[in-house]
């Protein structure tokens, strides 16, 4: 069987230059060129491919080189070993696959002198000398544990996201790694899917921004350096978006959502110099990712210039039989390399099945020299075909893992990440002798639940739990009462024995929650509730009467019944890491002041899902009085349980003086947004002051409310301090139905607070011409801070 450009199996996928099959709706295939015309729109499916680019003079002398089977091997990622065996599948079978030239890289090793002895392999007994790139899933840490990415989204500081994927990156590397697959910048509006734990939330423009620092922590400023690592951003496509939240299902979405809302991160990670992309598990529209031309091929080389390496996911060539959209493995494979998926992780299929196929068919040739010059460019940037044991240093390993610094760091971060939920009769903080406290839970002690989910090299017994922390701190006033397991069935004796403990204490501290295997990859919930065991617990604690402060342990936005009641105290903690109880028991007694917000909204109930604020309003908004037909649920409220950008203190803060640089905007100019914030009250502590934008009247519905800044900032008791935001035109910009991305002239108004549900300052600006954008606004960077009052 042949493949030409545009013959099978293009067409077994139905492939049309103006058809819907791609899975999104073709605003811009199908138009006429809008007067407009600079920059051009984005017109999926029908953009030239970017495969011009040309390597250095060593990649286009070893690309001459090469045989078929070699340049296929290039692409071809084994795994080393399993999550839980590192290396465990390297034998005498994968060297000789390594001195054959069959395979570019492995993931899931690890060690600095074993990685040490195979590349030493790959480039000095292989015929080209080609040296192994090292993956490994860093995605919250690597020894030292951070908090998950989630809970890093919720410092609300680019500066933690960025020091916590540095520090990952150090250890990492010093462990032989070159390749990361993280950041995770899907967008995720769901809470009932067990990823969202991996990525920075709800709000494009957030999830852009948290994308940004990632890469720089990763990869640094000098890529060739030995303790950057390659970092990509994953999952390209629409993964968060499986239809009910769902791990794997489809997103069935317009092509609005699409551009807007989904790949603005990527087109962020893009422009930050991502060294690769990891194309999505599902489709979109019937599309898988790892086949959309139009997506990977089209729109992310042509149309956005990039040349870096793109990686399938596990599996996810194989895959596309299943998906219906190819027959065999060579079909597979096929489709996926003219889709320009660079590299295809574990199946095997580019190296075992594709050799006749390439040979015969010119596009496929193409294809392939494409790719496998991009791999080797990206050996190159990093480094190893100069310094190929530049990562392989057993004394450094040795020296970098866990230190104080690295541990303080940790603790830093986790300190910054919890989110103080309420806190109705100011049960928080603790004193520094609150008499005898109670604490319940299972979680309280769960180490490895306090790494969470991607673990790397993280191990349990380097975990400062919370019950070890309070034990040390309290001594005999402790008494610890774990009331049964996280999940699984309820143990009526066990709870006995924490009401029993919860009665004759004073205080009581119940951590709840859920454990690290609840929220993950392939952990979809149909029920965000407390898992019933804890639900029974927190029922039999809240009934004693005793004063309660809960603590809540989770990768997601949870329905917090029965615990978010009235007088209610809750801290969500995430699942902290390494650090976990130190952390927690500094915001608990004061030594740390809780500011971190909340990165998705929290709904009330499950059937709330997906719940996210930057919604549409409707003909009909939705109203609290029921007798009003609106866009709402009559049995609950029309508010979620907590907001997007919620975070209480135990500082006091009020916005004031209003600054506006120019009421009038134009073309090519800029405008400063400021606000003053004073700490009214006698604690020192962080604000995170937040800005949200609308467009009331616009050529489409607008979202209610898109976040366009944040700034988290120490403000001493009684201080004032002045933050800024500074807004392009462009910052405005949305698909229009030209198919551009435009901002139109008139009316933005602009909001200031510490959440979004809670705004201090309002006001609004007009832009004095409409503005063409080559990107919508939520992949544009704000520039923001603090100025002197």
């Amino acid at each position: 069987m042949t493949y030409p450009e545009r013959a099978v199996p293009a067409a077994r996928l139905g492939y049309h230059v103006c058809a819907a099959a791609l899975g999104i709706l073709f605003l811009t295939a199908c138009v006429s060129p809008s007067p407009r015309a600079e920059p051009a729109p984005e017109p999926l499916g029908s953009a030239p491919a970017a495969e011009a680019f040309r390597g250095s003079e060593r990649v286009e002398a070893l690309l001459a080189k090469m045989t078929t089977a070699e340049k296929l091997g290039q692409l071809n990622q084994m795994a080393g070993g399993r999550q839980i065996a590192l290396n465990s599948r390297i034998d005498e079978g994968e060297l000789a696959r390594v001195r054959a030239g069959g395979v570019g890289s492995y993931l899931h090793v690890a060690g600095a002198e074993f990685l040490e002895t195979l590349q030493r392999v790959a480039v000095e007994e292989s015929r080209l000398g080609i040296p192994l790139l090292f993956a490994m899933d860093v995605v919250h840490g690597y020894r030292t544990m951070f908090p998950v990415p989630l809970g890093i989204a919720a410092t609300f500081d680019t500066a933690d996201a960025e020091l916590s994927a540095r520090i990952a990156a150090i250890e990492a590397t010093s462990a032989g790694l070159h390749w990361t697959f993280a950041p995770m910048i899907d967008v995720a509006r769901d809470a009932r899917w067990g990823r969202i734990v991996e990525g920075a939330g709800e709000e494009a423009f957030f999830v852009a921004a948290m994308a940004r620092a990632q890469i720089r922590g990763y990869q640094g400023t000098d890529l060739s350096a030995p303790d950057t690592i390659l970092a990509t951003a994953k999952h390209f496509g629409a993964y968060g978006a499986g239809t009910g939240g769902r791990d794997y299902d489809s997103a069935d979405i317009s092509e609005r959502t699409l551009r807007e809302v989904y790949l603005p991160p990527f087109r962020a990670a893009a422009d930050a110099g991502a060294g690769s992309f990891m194309v999505a598990f599902n489709d979109i529209g019937g599309v898988p990712t790892t086949a959309n031309r139009a997506l990977v091929r089209d729109l992310l080389r042509g149309k956005w210039g990039y040349h870096g390496l793109v990686v399938s996911d596990w599996n996810s060539v194989l895959e596309l039989i299943n998906h219906g959209v190819a027959e065999t493995r060579e079909e597979a494979g096929a489709l996926a390399l003219l889709a320009s998926v660079d590299m295809e992780m574990t199946s095997g299929i580019y190296a075992n099945d594709l050799q006749a196929a390439v040979e015969a068919s010119p596009a496929l040739q193409a294809a392939l020299d494409a790719s496998v010059r991009r791999v080797l460019m990206t050996k190159e940037r990093l480094g190893p075909f100069d310094t190929p044991f530049a990562y392989h240093d057993p004394a450094r390993e040795a020296a970098v893992m866990l230190t104080p610094e690295r541990r303080a760091a940790a603790r830093h971060v986790a300190e910054r990440s919890i989110v103080l939920l309420r806190n109705d009769k100011g049960l928080l903080p603790l004193a520094e002798a609150p008499g005898r406290v109670a604490l319940i839970g299972a979680l309280a002690d769960d180490a490895r639940s306090m790494i969470g989910s991607w673990k790397a090299q993280g191990r349990p017994e380097d975990v400062i739990t919370l019950a070890a922390t309070l034990k040390v701190r309290l001594g005999d006033d402790l008494v610890y009462e774990p009331g049964g397991p996280a999940r699984w069935e309820a143990d009526p004796a066990a709870i006995a024995r924490a009401v029993r403990a919860a009665e004759a204490a004073d205080i009581v501290i119940l951590v709840t929650g859920e454990d690290y295997d609840l929220s993950g990859e392939a952990r979809s919930r149909s029920d965000i509730g407390l898992p019933a065991p804890q639900k029974e617990l927190a029922r039999a604690i809240l009934a004693t009467g005793k004063p309660v402060i809960t603590v809540v342990m989770t990768g997601r936005p949870l329905d917090l019944d029965p615990l978010d009641a009235e007088d209610a105290s809750i801290l969500l903690a995430w699942f902290p890491g390494t650090q976990a109880g130190p952390a927690v028991a500094n915001v608990l007694f004061g030594a740390v002041s809780p500011a971190g917000r909340l990165p998705a909204t929290f709904p009330r109930r499950t059937g709330q899902a997906p719940f996210f604020m930057g919604h549409y309003p409707t003909g009909r908004p939705a109203d609290p009085d029921l007798s009003k037909d609106s866009a709402r649920y009559m049995d609950i409220p029309i508010t979620p349980a907590y907001a997007f950008g919620h975070g209480l203190s135990y500082g006091q803060f009020e916005y004031g003086s209003l600054g506006v640089s120019q009421s009038e905007l134009a073309p090519g100019g800029v405008v400063t947004l400021s606000a003053a914030i004073t700490n009214v009250s006698g604690v020192d502590a962080d604000e995170v002051a937040q800005l949200y934008v609308r467009d009331p009247v616009a050529q489409v519905a607008r979202p209610v409310q898109e976040l366009r800044g944040f700034v988290r900032v120490n403000i001493p008791a009684g201080e004032t301090r002045r933050v800024f935001f500074r807004l392009k035109p462009e910052h405005f910009a949305y698909l229009a139905p030209s198919g551009h991305y435009e901002a139109d002239a008139g009316r933005i108004d602009f909001r200031i607070g510490p959440a979004s549900d809670d705004i201090r300052l309002t006001g609004h600006i007009t832009l004095t011409s409409p503005v063409v954008s080559a990107m919508p606004g939520a992949a544009i960077a704000v520039e923001a801070g603090t100025e002197e009052e």
